[in-house]
């Protein structure tokens, strides 16, 4: 428990939620987690797994998105995880980039030849094959787009849809968008119309989560993700020495995100929320407060 003082006061109790509510982690691998969540420090992400999926309902895979893993990873992934846990993760940020900086003294910016290429995401799809039962979505985190990575709105959906239509074969693909201007009814329709999950995030010069459900929430169909992932890092990276087991940034407004949360739930859909540590300073403890709320 932890108290406003940001100390950290014990362990993490062991509650499960509802199977239309999941709460974790963005991540899970972290040594400061040691007292709060593990009984002790682990080699590897795949030994912590053991300890954090008896705690917690699910978990996002960060460390794919910077490389397709290896089936050996995946699976080990699979054997540590409790029964019934579940999962998010990023698809390869070398799907989702549309440009790249050059080598060259000058580092320009150059088109990124495998965005949105679809030969790409099936090499990672094949290669995540044994954990897509227990995958609640493949998460594209897409970068903001200045009109010299992306034009429009409308290029963005373009391309989008073409991908959807030729790649996604019904998986549950997430879309996080981090623009913004894109995010109105057009946009809406189109992620319910294509049978796509809308990624809420809750971060730094975005419209808080519950605002753009409270608009767009007749186009929230199956389920959705939602992201707390704070305000500025390097700030709060200050503020905690990177030792994330202390709040150290209370969030006043997670009340209208329990809202947001019961709101879904109530309608008959799923939501998945994944939790990051630079939200409040250690994502275990938010979870908890999320979980104390949502009773």
């Amino acid at each position: 428990m932890h108290s406003s003082d940001g100390v950290n006061r014990g362990t993490i109790m062991t509650t499960r939620n509802d199977e239309l509510v999941k709460i974790g982690s963005c991540s899970w691998n972290y040594d400061s987690w040691v007292g709060l969540v593990y009984t002790e420090k682990k080699r590897t992400a795949a030994e912590y797994l053991r300890e954090y999926s008896q705690r917690f309902d699910t978990a996002e895979i960060d460390s794919w998105f910077y490389k397709i893993p290896e089936r050996s990873e995946v699976l080990s992934y699979i054997e540590n995880a409790e029964p019934g846990f579940s999962f998010t993760c990023k698809i390869p940020e070398q799907i989702c980039l549309t440009h790249i900086r050059s080598f060259g003294k000058d580092k320009k910016l150059e088109p990124n030849p495998d965005f949105l290429s679809g030969k790409l995401f099936e090499t990672f799809v094949q290669r995540i094959e044994p954990i897509m039962p227990q995958l609640d979505a493949l998460i594209m985190e897409f970068e903001y787009l200045s009109k010299e990575k992306m034009p429009s709105q409308t290029a963005f959906i373009e391309r989008l849809g073409q991908f959807v239509k030729t790649c996604s074969k019904g998986l549950p693909v997430a879309i996080e968008c981090r623009n913004s201007n894109y995010l109105d009814e057009r946009y809406f329709e189109f992620i319910d119309n294509e049978k796509l999950i809308h990624v809420f995030s809750e971060k730094q010069y975005m419209p808080h989560v519950y605002d753009l459900y409270d608009k767009y929430k007749h186009h929230i169909k199956d389920r959705t993700v939602l992201r707390l992932l704070g305000g500025d890092r390097k700030e709060i990276e200050e503020k905690t020495g990177k030792e994330w087991n202390k709040i150290v940034d209370e969030k006043q407004d997670k009340t209208e995100i329990s809202r947001m949360t019961k709101d879904i739930k109530y309608n008959g859909n799923k939501v998945i929320i994944n939790v990051n540590n630079h939200f409040e300073g250690s994502a275990p403890l938010t979870v908890e407060s999320l979980k104390a709320l949502l009773k």
